[in-house]
């Protein structure tokens, strides 16, 4: 999909405190669509006409789990750990009017970027917060969320302090008690089978009663690198929803869980803090 460059003359500092300057990409095939870069990394796609689009796979994967959470457009309370470009805070606010969210993004430059460049719909009711995602989530009111969505790079890699089975229990401790915990992670042709993945869903499936794993098949053969969405509830997932879904995407994707899940995870064991790593550095070609 061509696009052109508009990029913008702002840096800020993420976690290993190297400056990534932000652009925005215009996406040329809609009138008023852009993708959102960082040090040259995809980080968001937003369509401000029409905030229901939604161009990554990951994302129409966590809007899926959005849509099957409750009844048509009654309104969710949501927990985004990571900003970006707020798509998904835009989706729910056109999709479930009413709905209370709150983004949790730790670089305030990015969330004032974002605001002045790409404003949200109006009447969405989104608290944005600046913040480290952990230290928030500890801090949030016990049982107040529907979802929590993790959704967290420094760069291209997910920081290793959002990966271990205690920041699993914080997400537990934060979701009412049919709720989900969402995770977009990132994994495989990097020779390490997956293992980054495994360990999640380990955490996962320690904490939580059902679990289930979106993802392209090509990542989960280890042919390619890619995105896989994580999810875990103690109450039942909407499993044939999701599959009905998941099958008639543009770009189908698997929804593995029960057995198969199970089995994929093999001897992998929740991951503590102390023992925890980044998500895999992608390779060069990915993006």
């Amino acid at each position: 999909m061509p696009r052109e460059n508009t990029s913008h003359d702002e840096t800020w500092d993420l976690f290993d405190g190297e400056a990534e300057q932000p652009e925005l990409l215009r996406d040329l095939d809609r009138r008023n669509a852009f993708q959102l870069m960082l040090g040259g990394t995809p980080h968001s796609h937003v369509d401000l006409d029409d905030p229901t689009h939604l161009e990554y796979e990951y994302v129409r994967q966590i809007a899926f789990m959005v849509d099957l959470a409750a009844a048509e457009r009654a309104p969710l309370r949501v927990l985004h750990l990571g900003g970006g470009g707020l798509t998904l805070p835009r989706y729910i606010a056109v999709t479930r009017p009413g709905s209370g969210q709150q983004v949790v993004e730790i670089d305030g430059k990015l969330l004032d970027f974002v605001r002045a460049e790409l404003p949200l719909p109006r009447n969405a009711r989104v608290r944005l917060r600046t913040g480290d995602a952990r230290d928030v989530l500890g801090r949030v009111p016990e049982g107040a969320f529907d979802l929590t969505i993790t959704d967290v790079y420094a760069g291209a890699r997910i920081p290793k302090h959002l990966t271990s089975s205690e920041y699993y229990g914080l997400s537990k401790r934060a979701l009412r008690p049919q709720g989900v915990h969402i995770a977009n992670l990132a994994d495989g042709a990097a020779g390490g089978g997956l293992a980054f993945t495994r360990g999640q869903v380990a955490n996962a499936r320690h904490h939580f009663a059902h679990v289930a794993v979106l993802t392209d098949p090509g990542i989960l053969r280890g042919r390619k690198f890619g995105n896989l969405v994580l999810l875990a509830s103690d109450g039942p997932l909407p499993l044939d929803g999701l599959v009905r879904r998941a099958a008639s995407d543009i770009f189908p994707c698997r929804v593995m869980h029960g057995d198969d899940l199970a089995a994929f995870q093999g001897g992998a064991k929740p991951v503590p803090d102390g023992e925890t790593q980044q998500s895999p550095e992608p390779p060069g070609d990915a993006f």
